[in-house]
């Protein structure tokens, strides 16, 4: 990796005095741990192509100009790596209430940012009973399609005192606002409490609707996360 990195502007006249592979770090790249002339940086592999890379990477300067994200550098097509600035923090698998504030208030700045990309079709090929009334469910309401990241599990989480970084955009897109809050109740295993807490922190006023639309996009999302780990087994 050296020797692709040397090819770049940006690292070419730099010491690159370490690199280390990060371990737990997703399915769709392998992410390096650079030290280059005292300085840290993440360099992201790119190691699945199923995804849009250059919206990603469009993705992540309207992000980062929103104080969400790590700043991103670099993306070198040739050798598929993008390179960002390290950020410090720890990831958390539990919230406290304050903690849980913070969450839902990032989201709100995510679910803010205008991009002008058509909506993610969520296709789920087991529809069992449970899923297709789950879909009947969020007919019945109109649709809140809004920049989501898709992909909120506690390694794309970064604490850091009182600040909060989301982190790995690849599967960000156009999607129901809703998809975002699900997938948060379902990674973090929130108890009934703490899903009111987090959904009146998120939401101005809250209906039945919000409920309604919660639970039968966690149903969506449970089985969207089941059909997607069968198939990374089966390309394995």
């Amino acid at each position: 990796m050296i020797d692709q990195l040397k090819q770049t502007s940006f690292f070419k006249e730099k010491d690159i005095e370490k690199i280390v592979l990060i371990e737990n770090q997703g399915y769709c790249n392998e992410n390096y741990l650079v030290v280059a002339d005292n300085t840290k940086y993440i360099v992201r592999q790119i190691i699945h192509y199923d995804v849009d890379r250059n919206f990603e990477w469009k993705i992540l300067h309207l992000i980062y100009d929103a104080g969400i994200t790590a700043k991103p550098l670099l993306y070198d097509t040739k050798n598929d790596f993008m390179v960002f600035v390290f950020l410090e923090g720890v990831h958390k698998n539990k919230f406290d209430k304050n903690e849980l504030k913070l969450l839902a208030k990032t989201l709100q700045k995510v679910h803010s940012i205008q991009v002008d990309a058509k909506p993610i079709e969520i296709t789920i090929q087991n529809q069992i009973d449970k899923v297709l009334k789950a879909f009947e469910v969020i007919a019945n309401y109109p649709k809140e399609y809004v920049l989501c990241h898709n992909d909120l599990n506690p390694q794309n989480l970064l604490w850091q005192d009182k600040e909060l970084k989301l982190i790995d955009w690849e599967y960000a897109g156009v999607n129901d606002r809703y998809f975002d809050l699900a997938s948060v109740c379902v990674e973090f295993g929130l108890e009934k409490e703490d899903e009111i807490h987090f959904l009146e922190s998120y939401f101005t006023i809250k209906t039945e609707m919000h409920y309604e639309k919660l639970k039968a996009y966690k149903v969506i999302y449970k089985a969207l996360c089941s059909q997607w780990f069968e198939e990374l087994v089966q390309n394995k």
